[in-house]
């Protein structure tokens, strides 16, 4: 196993993608194989150099290898060339080593970012996204559907192309499908983005493919893992690019997107904790859990009583953060404590974002600057905005998440 991790004996195969509307090849994904392992899977290498700090290095094997043996391929030039990748690895913006380089060129390449602890480093996932959309490359979201996290982050990554997890094509869904689904068009239909479909093994699971809505396909049915074949090649696909959400600076707070564009309120600090309520209300009653973000000054803001209300939504939400100066990263309850230096401008503002599928709010305020320093704390005001545009919310909820190591 230590071998396969150092990339001895990997060996890439291809996949052929297909539009479904005529079946015609117009790329592959490269998927790594160790065939001299035998029966150990390609997960388990994968596990083991997780499990041993060396998950980056392997990711960056199975790259280069993928891109060498496609590169000696007779491929066309506008074939489209998928490559997976860890969400949490490192890819610097205007740098592209020599193999990428002339894979760029030659080919759409296409970054799957996979699935595994898709939140577990948000700030790093954000600025991998960020990165490959630089460089110009295509970006998919893989495996949607085996975890909520997916969903809740569509519309921070925004990807060209969403792929179904081969559970939702390969049966008739349940409630939970359901509600992935019901994500994935909503989002579909707010974007643009394709959709593909993992696992097409026979006639019926085509058929479902293309009732959720996939343009796109993957599975026995048009081709097991093997060589990539130019003269299997024939279809030429031009994504849709959907809308990114906004550009931010690292050091962005969520009151500076709103400063200037919205008629902002004055309010006493009941008014808005009473806003805030509310908002984590509508994420506690939505049938598709949204991840919920809190900024809320300091760490003693966070009561008894608050922390009981984001435990609650915790046990759903795939994502509950509490941002704070002082704050400890373990809260408990699922919730996750995010530490605010002194002079991080999200000191002075009072903020809850709600971000899923089908929910998109936000309480965003601060402080006034005119409230005396020695105010009675019922007596603090804060100019403040609440807001149901799924964009700026996206954007405030990039804030948060650019903050969480």
């Amino acid at each position: 196993m230590e071998a396969a991790v150092r990339g001895v004996g990997l060996l890439p195969a291809f996949q052929p993608i297909v539009t479904l509307k005529d079946h015609s090849v117009i790329g592959f994904e490269a998927l790594a194989r160790w065939p001299s392992l035998g029966a150990v899977a390609p997960q388990d290498v994968f596990a083991h150099a997780r499990a041993n700090g060396d998950a980056e290095r392997l990711d960056q094997l199975c790259i280069d290898a993928a891109i060498e043996r496609a590169l000696s391929t007779p491929l066309p030039s506008d074939a489209v060339l998928s490559l997976n990748c860890e969400p949490a690895t490192v890819h610097r913006a205007g740098v592209t080593p020599g193999a990428l380089s002339r894979a760029k060129e030659r080919f759409q390449v296409m970054f799957e970012i996979t699935e595994r602890s898709l939140l577990a480093r948000p700030r790093l996932l954000l600025q991998q996204v960020a990165a490959l959309r630089a460089d110009g490359f295509l970006i998919a979201l893989d495996d949607v559907g085996a975890h909520p996290e997916s969903s809740a982050l569509l519309d921070v990554i925004s990807p060209d192309v969403i792929k179904l997890d081969l559970a939702l094509v390969q049966s008739q869904p349940d409630y939970s499908q359901a509600q992935t689904l019901s994500a994935v068009l909503a989002h579909h239909e707010r974007t643009g983005a394709a959709i593909l479909a993992e696992g097409i093994e026979n006639e019926a699971h085509l058929e479902q493919a293309l009732a959720l809505g996939a343009e796109l396909g993957q599975g026995f049915w048009f081709g097991a893992p093997g060589d990539a074949d130019a003269a299997a090649t024939g279809g030429h696909w031009s994504p849709q690019q959907p809308a990114q959400p906004r550009s931010l600076s690292p050091s962005a707070s969520p009151f500076g997107l709103i400063a200037g564009h919205h008629r902002l309120r004055t309010a006493r600090k009941a008014t808005v904790v009473a806003f805030s309520k509310h908002i984590e209300a509508q994420a506690h009653h939505a049938a598709d859990p949204p991840m919920v973000l809190a900024a809320l000054q300091r760490a003693e803001h966070l009561t008894a009583r608050t922390l009981g209300r984001y435990r609650d939504l915790a046990v759903r939400s795939p994502l509950v953060a509490v941002f704070a100066q002082q704050m400890p990263a373990e809260v408990g309850g699922n919730i996750r404590g995010v530490a605010l230096q002194s002079t991080d401008p999200l000191c002075t503002e009072w903020t809850v974002v709600t971000l899923g599928p089908h929910t998109a709010a936000a309480l965003i305020a601060r402080e006034h600057p005119d409230t005396p320093p020695d105010t009675a704390d019922v007596g603090r005001r804060f100019e403040f905005v609440i807001t149901y545009d799924r964009g700026l919310v996206t954007a405030a909820a990039h804030s948060l998440l650019n903050r969480m190591v």
